[in-house]
């Protein structure tokens, strides 16, 4: 399978944004994970948000309340909305 992203995601200061993230999966595969980090450069990678079927979504204290799941349903599309 293969990950899709765009390239870049516009924001406008102030409004929620939705940063995409689709898998096309490959025949017998599924997806039962997505993790997304923040990465910044010269920093290590931080976890923003865990999303798992089988055990819910987690969103770190950080970003408590400004991340949530865009969309429901199979996590082939693992977008999140990035609030405010």
């Amino acid at each position: 399978g293969r990950v899709e992203v765009p390239r870049s995601v516009t924001a406008v200061l102030g409004q929620d944004v939705v940063l995409p993230c689709r898998y096309r999966a490959q025949e017998q595969e599924q997806v039962v994970q997505v993790t997304w980090l923040k990465r910044g450069p010269g920093t290590v990678p931080t976890e923003v948000a865990v999303l798992n079927p089988q055990h819910g979504e987690h969103v770190q204290d950080p970003f408590v309340g400004r991340v949530l799941r865009h969309g429901h349903g199979a996590l082939e599309d693992g977008a999140i909305v990035l609030r405010n």
